[in-house]
């Protein structure tokens, strides 16, 4: 072993101790870059993963904070339940972030597109930003007709997707006909004449399989993809918050039509993701807006996706 030179080792010391001494005021009096712009909140705006075959990508085409949600969620609970609930998911009682989820699977043969946002602005830049293009679309699924998922069909008065053709349940294409509602006579109605209607059970294509999920609108439907052995729900609407909805089913929403029906659906649906294991995309969720449920007490509980997805095989 080598000895050390006593005369180096004390520079050495020496050199250190009095660079670890320098005063604050000289590090101060260097030169200092720009502060650094601050640029926002943000988030991601596609999530992609790999379903058997199929390959699925879910589109954050918006999102936006909405006050007093109990004016939404728990219309049948107390303040104090509504605001118990929040406390243990930790979350505020007095506003709630709203996101818009539509979801593109493609199967290898066809790029199916799934409800279409709030406005033709929103779809199309998620869109972008995963990758395609309004024209590549080569079929739109409609889950249920409410503007915030038929809101991207059209811009400026033509159609968003040029090339698509359309899919919705034909309970809920003919609750809408009826009603003469204005985004339905906007959005839906220049495409009728190219929209095929399904049923409970009906196949938008190999894979692809239309379930009922009737409360929130007369003829909402949720989609089940199957691909080598492997399943996911497009669940869309049956459940519109992770803990006012999901976690408390019989909790009524302000949205759900027949709220008597879209509870009883919500625990059908709920039950049959849980006992399965299978996966979801809820269009509400929060973003990335997939995960899974377990059953808790008399109720659920929702768990987010972590990278169960992320890995191939």
């Amino acid at each position: 072993m080598t000895k050390e030179n006593p005369a180096f080792s004390i520079t050495r010391r020496a050199t250190l101790m009095g660079a670890a001494a320098l005063p604050l005021a000289t590090v101060a009096a260097s030169p200092a870059f720009a502060a650094a712009e601050m640029l926002g909140i943000a988030t991601t705006r596609f999530n992609r993963f790999k379903l058997g075959s199929f390959e699925v990508t879910a589109l954050l085409a918006g999102t936006r904070t909405v006050p007093g949600p109990q004016n939404i969620f728990g219309m049948n609970v107390s303040a104090e339940d509504f605001a118990a609930a929040s406390a243990a998911a930790n979350i505020p009682t007095n506003k709630a972030q709203f996101f818009f989820t539509p979801t593109v699977v493609n199967t290898g043969s066809e790029l199916i597109l799934f409800d279409t946002g709030l406005n033709a602005g929103g779809i199309s830049g998620a869109l972008k930003a995963a990758g395609y293009m309004p024209d590549q679309i080569d079929k739109v699924v409609l889950t249920h007709m409410h503007g915030d998922h038929i809101g991207g069909m059209m811009n400026q008065g033509s159609p968003t997707f040029n090339n698509a053709a359309y899919v919705t349940g034909a309970a809920e294409f003919d609750a809408w006909d009826m009603a003469g509602n204005e985004k339905f006579e906007a959005n839906v109605r220049p495409v009728a004449d190219n929209m095929a209607m399904l049923d409970d059970g009906g196949s938008v294509t190999s894979g692809i399989t239309a379930m009922a999920a009737f409360g929130h609108t007369p003829g909402h439907m949720t989609y089940m993809l199957e691909s080598e052995g492997q399943q996911l729900l497009i669940a869309a609407d049956f459940a519109n918050h992770y803990v006012w909805s999901l976690a408390y089913p019989d909790w009524e929403v302000k949205f759900d039509r027949d709220k008597a029906m879209a509870a009883q659906t919500r625990r059908k649906v709920l039950g049959m993701l849980a006992a399965d294991n299978i996966p979801f995309i809820g269009y509400h969720m929060p973003w990335p807006a997939m995960g899974y449920v377990e059953t808790r007490g008399d109720g659920f509980h929702y768990v987010a996706a972590s990278y169960q997805m992320m890995m191939d095989g």
